[in-house]
């Protein structure tokens, strides 16, 4: 093999790789990192613990690799918020991507959601680079908006935080919404989002 070159994963490495995550995925989402142990992934991935050893040195690994995959699956929804665009429609289509989000990926919500209630040891340089430039970029379109007429006057950074707790409640709250409503919350969800933040932006 030419030196510097690596050699490429196995097809049965890859799977073997993914079953982990997705198996880790699982157990953090429920347990959390600190509940969360090795063989706990193991028996829910159907491997050995020397097998996940193989490919990862240890939870923490495997956490902060969750951790990384995650941040841009979940910057998307901000980052598809066009500055040119109709203010009101801009921020209501937001709002419709992030319950997407809830309903498509509570696991990886929950898995967030648990980081981030732990002070964020793994993930706070992705939020210092990379969420927090966006954030403030989104912000400053949104306080354009304002300025401009297009929206009610509001604190963009409030309205931002309202958009995320209103809509990742649906996933990190999910048994008791759907025990308190008896079913999918998601239609009337995003009707009565939609209503809210329409009726809370229209100049």
């Amino acid at each position: 093999m030419p030196e510097g070159t690596e050699k490429k994963p196995s097809r049965i490495q890859m799977r073997n790789r993914s079953l982990i995550l997705d198996a880790a995925l699982d157990v953090f989402s429920v347990h959390g990192f600190r509940g969360t142990t090795l063989d706990q992934i193991a028996e829910a991935a159907g491997l050995s613990k020397p097998n996940i050893l193989y490919y990862f040195s240890g939870k923490e690994e495997i956490h902060v690799t969750l951790l990384n995959q995650l941040m841009e699956t979940w910057l998307d929804p901000l980052v598809e918020m066009d500055a040119d665009g109709d203010p009101l429609e801009e921020l209501l289509a937001y709002v419709q991507r992030k319950l997407d989000m809830a309903r498509d990926l509570p696991r990886e919500s929950r898995l967030f959601a648990g980081e981030i209630i732990q002070g964020a040891p793994r993930m706070l340089p992705h939020l210092e680079a990379g969420l927090k430039p966006l954030f403030d970029e989104k912000c400053a379109v949104i306080q354009r908006w304002i300025n401009e007429g297009k929206l009610a006057p509001v604190d963009p950074r409030h309205l931002v935080f309202s958009i995320w707790s209103t809509t990742q409640h649906y996933a990190d709250f999910d048994t008791q919404v759907r025990v308190l409503m008896g079913g999918d919350p998601h239609d009337s969800a995003r009707q009565y989002l939609v209503q809210l933040f329409s009726r809370l932006l229209t100049p």
